[in-house]
């Protein structure tokens, strides 16, 4: 690992240490098990859920919550990753960004 590369995470690791929250935002189409799949995810990696909102319009299911990730054994990418993946394993769109980089994109 470069220097450079090593200043970049060093920098990644600060910035989740200073906000460990995250947003996860969920959509498909609805089907039973859902939330126990990737709530599941969250309990293994160790997140812990602040908020929770789900929805369902006809067939489709959509869910986002705030989740604090400072005990977390992995850092936010491998969290993101995981995610991403039971997401793709349940047909589902899963995304997880930082809650700072989440509230800066919505601002009006």
């Amino acid at each position: 690992m470069t220097d450079w590369q090593k200043d970049v995470l060093t920098e990644a690791l600060k910035e989740e240490t200073i906000n460990p929250k995250i947003i996860v935002s969920v959509l498909g189409k609805d089907r039973v098990g859902i939330i126990a799949e990737i709530t599941a995810v969250i309990a293994n990696l160790g997140g812990n859920i602040i908020d929770i909102n789900q929805t369902i319009f006809r067939e489709l299911f959509s869910m986002n919550m705030v989740i604090d990730i400072s005990q977390t054994k992995e850092p936010f990418l491998q969290f993101k990753a995981q995610l991403e993946q039971k997401g793709q394993e349940l047909g589902l769109m899963v995304m997880a960004q930082r809650e700072d980089v989440f509230t800066k994109m919505h601002r009006v």
